[in-house]
């Protein structure tokens, strides 16, 4: 069994305060979380109004499955947010 984990910082300059901040959040933690069935949540960040930091972890069999949940993760949240995606720390165990 494998533990792939994803650190996740996006950067969103109109945001202006705490609660759209919040809202961005919500958003894009609880689609990743039904799409893909991984746990994911805000991990830093979480008084800066204009960063974003969202962890993922996921358990797989193989190293090419966790790296494949892992990428269509990073796809999708890069499609599907407004925010800029500026860093990506991935780490499988």
């Amino acid at each position: 069994m494998l533990v792939g984990t994803l650190q996740i910082k996006c950067y969103a300059p109109y945001v202006h305060s705490l609660k759209e901040k919040r809202m961005i959040v919500k958003s894009i933690t609880g689609k990743v979380k039904n799409k893909f069935n991984v746990s994911v949540g805000e991990v830093g960040q979480q008084d800066t109004h204009q960063t974003i930091m969202i962890g993922v972890a996921t358990i797989a069999e193989s190293t090419g499955q966790c790296d494949s949940i892992l990428d269509h993760v990073i796809d999708f949240v890069e499609d599907n947010c407004e925010a800029e995606m500026i860093e990506v720390v991935r780490e499988i165990r």
